[in-house]
């Protein structure tokens, strides 16, 4: 049976103004991503590959076309509850990790939940559980600068998790690391795709990276070039 649609994008524009030019990232885009899909984003500088993700994760809005995600039309949203959407539904994971200095990984995991109305044990089992997932249970203590760039990663993603998101979005997630540790890192978001249904859109610049992936979607000045 195949899954359904969970991201569908119909004549999506993006447009900026930089003084008297009008910049358009995005032009008429149309895109299906499947539930449970690991999806990797590859075109040259300027395509249009960060624009679309952070379309696809609430960050920014679109300036005409259409946007869904599950059952929601994110371009009718306005801009809190997208917010709203956003903290809900997606979980990014940065090329630079964007982990606090002066918190351990757990803290670190455990930080977006703080905003949540949510007991300390709930809290607890969750960054526990994410945390043993991604196989730092036994460096929850440990702060960044005593841990490798795979195991930061690894605490990253631990923290897009935490919430339980439908949809995880990443942006050039292997960029930073060595081959072993992007290598784990990749089979762990393939995990998360095929073990625990997230949907999975990567931006990478690296063909090994996006080998790993179920599709490789090609963008080139703000068109999709092709699905393979």
């Amino acid at each position: 049976m195949k899954s359904m649609s969970f991201i569908e994008a119909r004549n999506l524009s993006k447009e900026y103004r930089k003084g008297d030019q009008t910049i358009a990232p995005l032009s008429g885009l149309d895109l299906e991503v499947r539930q449970s899909d690991f999806v990797a984003l590859m075109g040259p500088s300027g395509s249009g590959k960060t624009t679309l993700l952070n379309l696809i994760a609430g960050v920014d809005s679109p300036t005409s076309g259409s946007l869904r995600i599950g059952k929601i039309n994110l371009e009718k949203l306005t801009r809190d509850q997208l917010t709203s959407w956003r903290s809900q539904n997606v979980g990014y994971i940065f090329q630079l990790y964007h982990l606090l200095p002066v918190l351990s990984a757990y803290e670190n995991v455990e930080l977006p939940l703080l905003l949540w109305p949510m007991s300390k044990n709930e809290r607890q089992k969750r960054v526990k559980k994410v945390l043993e997932q991604v196989g730092l249970i036994d460096r929850q203590n440990h702060r960044p600068k005593e841990l490798s760039g795979g195991q930061e990663q690894r605490v990253a993603i631990a923290r897009a998790l935490v919430g339980d998101p439908p949809l995880i979005v990443a942006d050039e997630p292997t960029g930073d690391l060595d081959r072993e540790s992007a290598d784990g890192i990749l089979k762990l978001l393939k995990s998360l795709s095929e073990v625990h249904g997230k949907t999975i859109v990567m931006v990478t610049h690296d063909p090994r990276a996006a080998e790993k992936a179920n599709s490789v979607l090609e963008l080139e000045k703000g068109r999709l070039l092709q699905n393979r």
